[in-house]
């Protein structure tokens, strides 16, 4: 078996008894940011992974939802931002680059554009999240960037924030527009085991990802405390992140996720589909 996770601070939680081997998982772990394990699981090298809620939305047929294990916000998520030049409402027209790690980031970016902001960009893939933030030799208006690239150029004393922050003086966290948008919460990311995957399999490897979760929703303390170094990041500001994310999947968030695709069928970007859950053992 071969288990997928994202190298972000959002996944510790989920990883971080298995990584101090407090939880058995009798699999390898391949890291990888989201749009590689997309790709991985689509194409049979990875059995059960963290994906991005369009890649299950576009594929629903090749997966089976891993019951109450998400990677999902209720207001601000902090690591999903558009940093901009100027107000997103002025941004028709101009190039904005998309990260190319997250297709459930660059959806939802879309939308609001398009029903919130009413605004239509000159989208541009890229590497959002480069180190030094290079700009391309034609500038952009904007920059959605995920992840822990995010946490960092939002934090007003870290180094990349104070190299590039003044850059962008208008902020937007994702989760807290749609937030503001619908009245619900949003899922980012979900777990699934492809379908090919024995039952019997994939049930221990979720079980092992729940205890594992458990574990590290107990341990958030001691894992932002760990994570604060390498991050360049206070430890209060990784604890604060990670304690407002939810990592379970329950009637309020199944209802954001079904609102999304539901939005996103509407648009024609996502097939008509549900939602189909690993079957209990």
């Amino acid at each position: 078996m071969r288990v997928g996770r994202i190298p972000y601070l959002n996944c510790a939680p989920v990883y971080g008894a298995v990584d101090r081997g407090i939880v058995p998982l009798d699999a390898e772990l391949v890291s990888g940011v989201p749009s590689a394990l997309n790709r991985g699981i689509a194409e049979g090298t990875i059995d059960v992974s963290v994906v991005s809620a369009v890649e299950y939305a576009r594929e629903a047929g090749k997966y089976l939802l891993l019951p109450d294990l998400a990677i999902s916000c209720d207001g601000a998520v902090r690591s999903v931002m558009l940093f901009s030049t100027r107000p997103a409402q002025e941004l028709a027209g101009h190039r904005v680059l998309v990260s190319r790690s997250s297709m459930t980031s660059v959806a939802l970016l879309e939308l609001l554009f398009e029903h919130v902001w009413q605004a239509r960009p000159d989208f541009i893939p890229g590497d959002a999240e480069a180190d030094d933030l290079r700009r391309d030799q034609s500038p952009v208006a904007a920059r959605l960037v995920i992840g822990d690239a995010a946490l960092m150029l939002r934090h007003p004393a870290h180094p990349v924030a104070r190299a590039h922050g003044r850059e962008y003086p208008y902020v937007y966290d994702l989760g807290e527009e749609w937030k503001r948008w619908t009245g619900l919460p949003f899922v980012f990311a979900v777990w699934v085991a492809r379908r090919e995957v024995q039952v019997r399999d994939a049930l221990q490897v979720h079980g092992a990802l729940m205890e594992s979760r458990n574990w590290g929703l107990a341990h958030l303390e001691q894992l932002a405390t760990e994570a604060s170094a390498p991050s360049q990041l206070p430890a209060a500001v990784v604890h604060e992140y990670l304690a407002g994310l939810d990592y379970g999947l329950g009637l309020e968030y199944l209802e954001g996720l079904s609102e999304f695709f539901r939005r996103l069928e509407l648009a024609g970007r996502v097939p008509q589909g549900r939602l189909v859950f690993l079957p209990a053992a």
